[in-house]
């Protein structure tokens, strides 16, 4: 990500910063891969590393299914009753060693604060409307927005009054960034790349909270959930600088690579993370050579399992798919268009869908609770 600055910082790191009472900011370093990696250096009024009280809860993972015969799943997230704030009401669904990946209903703001010790989060809005409050500043959402937040930042988010916001999850154990072919050597997006950096934006506003008094932060990390308890607020920045931060990219803003003929999926990537990249599907013009098959080609996942994220629209190749439906198709067996699709997609201009991809190139494990919402006819949907 590129550079950026918010509040007041000094003329050089690591030096004296002081307030109007004479004593110092408290410099922090945030950073990955040990001083290597993405970075930003941030101004607190007080220690961050002071905590009145830390508590164990106990894991946050799921639980999966044993495994079952091999086939396509299909699973209602629309039918989830779960809601609450945006740490309450996660719902996974699928997962591996690499990601987490469900659904949030937020119905209510948090009344406390949380931060992922163990990677970044991806929050893609479906609809809703709101602002996420991070130690970076805040944030506001809308609907189709990615918002990435960083590994370790604190934050809450607050959905707007009388909306229910939600979310598509992807909980990663590694660093989201956008694709490698898209970026040159000095990590600038280039001009063949689906979006550009004037699509991206950061914090919109440095909200300073120089308080002190009890307030809960939920941390994650080593894969289960503690509670801690500061003695100030965890907003309490004054300023930063950096690369590192939590930043926002619209689907809508996804401009598609469109050609003569079938354009293959990494065409729509749009983030990638260890062993799985996130794709966009969004309106765009069908193929244009004269005798073009629109729909894609039946094809095997040699080496990846495919999940689909339904938004809207009427996607073009499948059947009794509905918004917020969520496919997965593993690695093992084909998958492609339901029957009557291919022929029906002949002739046509353009698609109206939009969906969000994720394919992960180690399997994916079904979440025990998500049986009670699938469509467990969907591997027979292709028999004509």
């Amino acid at each position: 990500m590129y550079y950026r600055q918010l509040g007041k910082i000094p003329h050089k790191r690591h030096t004296q910063f002081h307030k109007e009472d004479g004593t110092l900011y408290r410099e922090q370093v945030m950073g990955t891969k040990g001083f290597s990696g993405t970075q930003s250096i941030l101004y607190h009024h007080f220690m961050p590393t002071e905590v009145a009280k830390s508590e164990l809860l106990g894991s946050y993972l799921p639980e999966y299914e044993e495994q079952e015969s091999l086939k396509h799943r299909h699973f209602f997230t629309s039918k989830i009753t779960k809601s609450g704030d945006a740490l309450k009401a996660r719902e996974y669904i699928l997962g591996n060693d690499d990601l987490l990946i469900g659904t949030i209903a937020v119905s209510e703001e948090m009344d406390s604060y949380y931060r992922n010790g163990d990677g970044d989060e991806m929050l893609f809005v479906h609809y809703g409307s709101g602002k996420i409050e991070t130690m970076f500043g805040t944030i506001t959402y809308k609907k189709g927005d990615y918002v990435i937040i960083p590994i370790g930042t604190i934050y809450r988010v607050i959905p707007s009054l009388g909306e229910q916001t939600k979310f598509l999850l992807i909980e990663s154990a590694s660093q989201l960034t956008t694709p490698r072919r898209y970026r040159n050597e000095y990590g600038q997006l280039l001009e063949h790349s689906p979006f550009c950096e004037r699509d991206i934006r950061g914090p919109e506003e440095l909200v300073t909270h120089p308080h002190k008094g009890e307030y809960t932060v939920y941390t994650k990390s080593r894969s289960v959930m503690n509670r801690h308890i500061l003695n100030h607020h965890p907003l309490d920045v004054v300023g930063w600088d950096g690369c590192l931060y939590p930043w926002v990219f619209n689907i809508q803003d996804f401009e598609p690579i469109t050609g003569r003929v079938h354009q293959p999926p990494p065409v729509h990537q749009t983030f990638e993370g260890h062993n799985f990249v996130v794709c966009s599907f969004v309106p765009r013009l069908y193929d244009y050579h004269p005798e073009a098959i629109p729909a894609p080609y039946y094809h095997s996942n040699v080496n990846s399992d495919e999940l689909l994220y339904y938004v809207e629209g009427n996607f073009m190749s499948r059947k009794g798919i509905e918004r917020g439906s969520i496919t997965l198709h593993p690695s093992g067996i084909p998958h492609g268009p339901h029957p009557g699709t291919t022929e029906a997609s002949i002739g046509k201009k353009e698609t109206l869908e939009l969906a969000v991809m994720i394919d992960t190139f180690k399997p994916l494990k079904v979440v025990k609770q998500a049986k009670e919402v699938e469509d467990r006819n969907y591997m027979f949907t292709w028999m004509e």
